[in-house]
């Protein structure tokens, strides 16, 4: 058996004020065919397990252009159509093939493309034709649409917020895959809107369950897979939103029917499912209220994994403002003030304007008086799949009682180690303040005394209702 892997994927926020061009590509993931290394990166769990499975099984894996984005705003019309036809050409090179694994996200807009995975996987089977097996491994945040589900003949969405399951839903789908094209499974899929916008935590209740149950469905009364699209909430595209996709063994009734049913229970408690979220205020009484910590803040509406810049001032101005201290909050986005640290060096004491600098998104800029604690080059952080995260150039600073980790690269905070590299103990901070909406949570729960999600002011805001959709299909409940 031939098999062809490759990947292209960034998350859209249309609203960020950052475009995602190529270089976002060159700075995050950007592997030409073949070069890919051996640790999973973003959209590459299904190529390390379509190698092993290869080498034992002697088939030839033919692997194409890897290339991923940091979530941003819109992609450039020139970066997506040069990539994907990178991508292309490398599948036409490989033919024949009798299967085609990708790695997308499912939330990728770029200019004049509001659905870029369904552009990608109908050109896909244009080249490949009808008898050759199609699969992606998807995130959760997808904007799940006909023409994706028309096109590929599996679509695997990971189960989890954090995607700590990567490389298990790459599992399923290369299993599905394999078992289609050898003729042991027809799928047939069924996918319901679900006419809501609802991310859902599977940290805790409702989500818990709501993921046990799904996986407990599947391989059983020719129920082949169950997939639940949260959506992603700041992409203004019309098929923008929840949606659960159910693929059966031949028979659609059955799938259509799960699904329906499915579908209506999670209707039945999106209020359950939403997430509460809180002022700043809020969260710093509240924080301070509780007894030792630390206690985690969630800087959601900063959150680069949703697109925002990640170099916004108002969780640091508000700390400021009612003097607390014992803090450390990271990652903050600022190159030149890393550029500024590291020309200063490690115990030097200077002011630093900090933050503040991408959009009214981002806030005013802080000056402060810092001494820098600490330098790193090329730093790398651990990511939720094992593999590594590179935040480029680093320096932790103090100023009034804050740590403050500064990167020359934009990221999320995903694991501790973003901290600890730099030295800074976090077990004896009172609160730390990470700027990430969920993924942060599979590392920072493990000595968080509480952990509370701040909402507010910026480009990744949970306040859906300060953005103007113009695309959308309504009604797309807590949106009127």
């Amino acid at each position: 058996m031939r098999i062809f892997f490759g990947a292209l994927g960034t998350e859209t926020n249309t609203f960020a004020p950052l475009p995602t061009g190529l270089a976002s590509f060159h700075e995050r993931d950007y592997f030409p065919a073949g070069t890919h290394p051996g640790k999973p990166t973003f959209l590459s769990a299904p190529l390390h397990v379509l190698r092993e499975k290869c080498l034992d099984t002697g088939w030839e894996l033919i692997e194409g252009m890897i290339a991923s984005a940091q979530p941003s705003g819109i992609t450039t019309g020139q970066a997506y159509e040069s990539l994907r036809d990178e991508l292309l050409n490398d599948l036409r090179q490989a033919l024949p093939v009798d299967m085609v694994i990708l790695g997308m996200h499912g939330a990728m807009v770029a200019e004049g493309y509001d659905d870029c995975e369904g552009d990608i996987l109908a050109r896909v089977r244009d080249i490949v034709g009808p008898e050759v097996t199609v699969g992606a491994e998807l995130d959760l945040h997808a904007h799940l649409s006909p023409l994706m589900v028309q096109k590929a003949d599996v679509l695997v969405l990971y189960k989890e917020y954090p995607h700590t399951d990567t490389l298990p839903r790459a599992r399923e789908l290369v299993d599905l895959c394999i078992d289609k094209q050898r003729g042991k499974i027809v799928p047939v899929a069924a996918l319901v809107d679900c006419e809501m916008i609802v991310p859902i935590h599977t940290t805790r209740e409702p989500g818990l369950s709501i993921v046990k149950k799904i996986q407990g469905l599947e391989g059983k009364d020719g129920i082949l897979s169950v997939s639940l699209a949260h959506g992603f909430a700041t992409g203004d595209v019309p098929e923008m939103g929840t949606k659960v996709l159910v693929y059966s063994h031949g028979d659609v009734t059955k799938a259509q029917n799960l699904a329906r049913s499915l579908a209506d229970e999670l209707i039945a408690m999106r209020d359950q499912l939403s997430i509460p979220f809180r002022t700043i205020d809020q969260a710093l009484d509240e924080a301070l209220a509780i007894e030792g910590g630390p206690v985690v803040l969630a800087d959601r509406p900063d959150n680069p994994g949703s697109g925002a810049a990640g170099d916004a001032t108002f969780v640091l101005s508000r700390l400021l403002e009612r003097e607390v201290t014992n803090v450390a909050l990271g990652p903050m986005w600022d190159p030149m003030a890393v550029r500024i640290a590291f020309d200063a060096g490690e115990g030097a004491q200077l002011m630093l304007r900090i933050g503040g600098k991408t959009s009214p998104y981002s806030g005013d800029p802080v000056d402060l008086f810092c001494k820098v604690l600490s330098l790193k080059e090329n730093m790398a952080m651990t990511g939720l799949s094992g593999g590594q995260t590179q935040l480029g150039n680093c320096a932790l600073v103090c100023a009034n009682g804050i740590d403050i980790v500064l990167t020359s690269n934009r990221n999320q905070a995903m694991n501790m180690d973003l901290f600890t590299q730099l030295g800074c103990d976090l077990l004896i901070k009172k609160i730390v303040v990470v700027k990430s909406a969920q993924h942060f949570y599979a590392s920072f729960s493990k000595i968080a005394k509480a952990v509370i999600y701040m909402g507010g002011r910026g480009a990744a805001t949970p306040d859906w209702h300060t953005f103007t959709y113009n695309k959308i299909s309504r009604p797309r409940w807590p949106l009127k």
